[in-house]
């Protein structure tokens, strides 16, 4: 079975699952509602949640083809918005009622001078794995110098600081769906994925991945707990940085977190091949960072 079918197979799975919770969301808007009004309200909600999946069906290897772009047209770069839309809902309803009002309290009760070294040890922990991308991008010099950044980080502060900064040893963040896109490797679709959020299927590909290549999943092999209550506070602790950004979101919050996920990403790539001025793009890194982005990197 070619790779793709396997993604089809996952998308429909995480679709039908997120869609019963996003119909108990929008249930839950309607309760006020009487037992005659709501059986036809049910109804309708079931039929467009099977109309969603059957867009599945619908995805032709020509979309596959598509390196969507935040200038297209809905249905070329967003083939699959209905599943995405219904998915969106059951993402926004978890953060709404869960990890937005935590994040706020992790602010409130969490010091920045905690959060900060906090968020630059894990930061330093994925330079490996950023040389490595730079590595198959064909940049060895780049790559020495983020492995240098390691290692001073590391010998110095534990990684809980920044001195290799200082020294002009800048970060660079990478991903291994931005390497595949340095090599022309098309997007695809837009999707959106439960719990992770916005992607493409170049970058879901990308982040399975990127969790086989960030250093935590084999430092704490043999500690499950330990592993995924990291993923979680780094889960909420990125949900903190964008509490202010949010309020920027007018209108349909969908869309445009989908043009601005794919501007972005679109503008990473440019970079990494030297042409980033050909893309017009504000760069957000002054008001979070890379990994509070609004493509999730959860390892």
């Amino acid at each position: 079975m070619h790779y793709s079918n396997f993604i089809l197979l996952g998308l429909l799975t995480a679709g039908a699952c997120s869609s019963v919770f996003a119909q108990n969301e929008l249930a839950n808007a309607t309760s006020s509602t009487t037992d005659v009004q709501s059986t036809p309200t049910t109804t309708t909600q079931k039929v467009s949640t099977i109309q969603a999946i059957k867009e599945l069906k619908h995805l032709t290897k020509d979309d596959l083809k598509v390196n969507a772009n935040a200038a297209q047209p809905d249905e070329v770069k967003d083939p699959l918005q209905g599943l995405n839309r219904k998915i969106f809902t059951f993402n926004d309803a978890l953060d709404r009622n869960l990890l937005k009002p935590v994040a706020i309290q992790y602010t409130a009760k969490v010091p920045e001078p905690v959060r900060s070294p906090y968020r630059q040890f894990r930061k330093n922990l994925g330079e490996p794995w950023n040389a490595v991308n730079q590595i198959i991008q064909g940049k060895p010099s780049r790559a020495a110098k983020t492995l240098g950044r390691f290692t001073i980080n590391t010998l110095t502060t534990l990684g809980f600081a920044d001195p290799a900064r200082r020294l002009g040893l800048d970060t660079e963040e990478e991903s291994f769906g931005v390497t595949l896109g340095y090599y022309g490797v098309p997007s695809g679709p837009y999707v959106m994925l439960p719990f992770f959020g916005p992607s493409t299927f170049r970058d879901g590909f990308g982040l399975a991945a990127d969790s086989f290549g960030r250093p935590q999943k084999y430092l704490l092999d043999d500690q499950e707990g330990i592993y995924w209550s990291t993923n979680v506070l780094q889960a909420i602790d990125t949900r903190s940085q964008i509490l202010d950004l949010e309020e920027t979101l007018k209108g349909d919050k969908y869309s445009m977190i989908r043009d601005f996920y794919l501007q972005r990403k679109a503008f990473q790539i440019a970079e990494k091949r030297g042409d980033s001025n050909d893309i017009s793009f504000v760069n957000g890194e002054d008001d979070f960072d890379d990994d509070s982005s609004l493509d999730s990197d959860t390892e």
